[in-house]
Formats: structure tokens, sequence, C-alpha cells
């Protein structure tokens, strides 16, 4: 971290002298790290006026998928969806963020069955009875980022798919009991491998979650297989999303050579995604996109 005077402004931008606002804070984070934590620099610590645009961007988000929750049934194609939550981003006063991003074509990723992500809305993808698909969305509003992601059953699906999608919602609620201040990332990805896998299921090891709120995509990674008491010491201010993609066979993926983006299970085995962005806080995490 870098150095402040004890009578400067503090770098989170309360106006306060540092000595009246972050010092001890930063104290605190100095002894974690002396005793050999790893722990975060500021730039991965939100300001409260951050914060609060980024809970902004989350209410947005979340209305997005709800209008989502309302629109899927058997007969829509991928392609649909995309049309609905571009439409309603616009509409609410959001930009979606993947459109463009790094060449995605699409204003949300539509993951069906053997997908485990990045899945690109097509005209031609119809949902069919017993499909299982995940629409992940990522709104920008007023230059801050909130990322979430749901599951959803289109009609009657197999007792393997419903268990897959039930049980990863639960490893997401676990983890969010693992989620406190002064804790460690390892925490979360314990709480969610050791369920998942106790389920018959497996996790994927390549992707997991990441930083967000003033960009897509930012520090720190958040595995979802970890080991409790290990990797960064989780401090009040830090915002990032927990997403575990939980596959019904092997935690093998592969990518698309065509498209560059779709990632499938290696098995063709099904997964399944759910996503919350969440802020760390001294009294427990706060969840601003789910």
């Amino acid at each position: 971290m870098f150095k402040i005077g004890r009578n400067d402004a503090c770098w989170c931008g309360s106006g306060k002298k540092y000595k009246n606002c972050h010092l001890a804070f930063d104290r605190k984070i100095e002894n974690y790290a002396i005793m050999g934590d790893e722990v975060p620099e500021h730039y991965m610590i939100k300001t409260p006026a951050q914060i609060e645009g980024i809970r902004h961007a989350g209410v947005i988000n979340n209305q997005i998928l709800d209008l989502v929750d309302e629109f899927m049934k058997p007969g829509i194609s991928t392609e649909d969806i995309n049309t609905l939550v571009h439409e309603n981003t616009i509409r609410l006063g959001g930009i979606p963020a993947t459109l463009n991003f790094e060449g995605y074509p699409k204003s949300v990723c539509t993951s069906v069955n053997e997908v485990v992500c990045h899945g690109i809305p097509d005209p031609k993808r119809i949902l069919q009875e017993g499909d299982i698909i995940n629409v992940d969305t990522t709104t920008i509003v007023n230059g801050f980022y909130a990322d979430a992601s749901r599951m959803y059953c289109i009609g009657e699906v197999s007792p393997e798919a419903l268990k897959l999608v039930r049980v990863t919602k639960e490893s997401v609620e676990l983890a969010l009991k693992e989620a406190r201040a002064w804790g460690h990332l390892g925490d979360i990805g314990a709480a969610i491998s050791e369920y998942i896998y106790d389920n018959g299921f497996t996790v994927v090891r390549e992707i997991g979650g990441h930083g967000v709120g003033l960009d897509i995509h930012e520090e720190p990674w958040v595995s979802h297989i970890g080991t409790r008491g290990t990797d960064m010491l989780l401090v009040p201010g830090m915002v990032f999303t927990i997403e575990p993609m939980v596959n019904a066979g092997k935690p093998d993926v592969v990518q698309d050579d065509e498209d560059g983006w779709t990632i499938y299970t290696k098995d063709g085995s099904l997964s399944a995604q759910w996503e919350h962005t969440i802020l760390i806080t001294e009294e427990g995490p706060e969840v601003l996109a789910r």
C-alpha cells in the first residue's frame, strides 16, 4: 500500500484527515500482512461513493433479471432473451457491459445445458422443455458495474438437472456465510467445493469470480475451490462476484474454436451457475446484485 501522511486527506475520498478515517483500518491490514497474509491493495477497496454507485447499478441489474424471470418459457430463442435484456437495460438507464467487450457480440450471455458460460445468443437456439439455461447480465450505470446470473429450468427437467441447479444455488448461499470481513477468499472456495463434491458434482477450476464495480473484471480472482484460512484477506469495501460453475460430470472444459467465447463441458455433461455481486462489510456480506 502507498504511504500517506496522518494529516493528509484520506484515500477513501471522505474529505477527512487520514488519521481520523482509515489509518486504524490500514494498520489492521498491515498487521495481517506482517503475519503472512495476502492483503488487498487500496485500489481493491471501494470508497463509499463508489459503493453507492455500484449498489445502484445492482438495483438496475436485478430489475433486468426479474424481467427475464417472467419471460422464460419453452419456444423462445436465446436471441429473444438478448433483445429483452438489451432493450430494457437501455430503458432503465444502463448500458449492457458485455456488448462489444473484447469483441463479444451480444448484450447478455445465455448458456444452455452443456454450455458452462459465455454462450452467445442465437435466433436458432430455441429453448425446449427439459433445458436448463444460465442468463448472465452485467450492467453499467453512470460508469459503475454490477454483475449477476440466474439459472432457469425450462418446463419439466430431469431429476439430475434439477438437483444440479439447486445444489449450485445452495453452494452460493453457503459461500455467503463465509464471506466475512477478516476472513479469507479460501473460505469461500472451500465452502463451495466441499458442498458440490459432497453432492456428486464437480467445480470448474479455470474460471472463477472476480472483482467488479469500476470495470467488468477487476482483481481479485475468486476461486471456487479453496482451503480455509488461505488466499487473500477479505476486508470491508471489497466488491467481487461469487459465481461457481458446476458440472454434472467431470470439471474439464473446452472453448469453442470458431466463436472464441463459448465454454462447454468437455464430456458434454450439464453445467449450472449462479452469480452474485457482493460487498464485504463489518456486519457481513451485502448482496448488491443477484
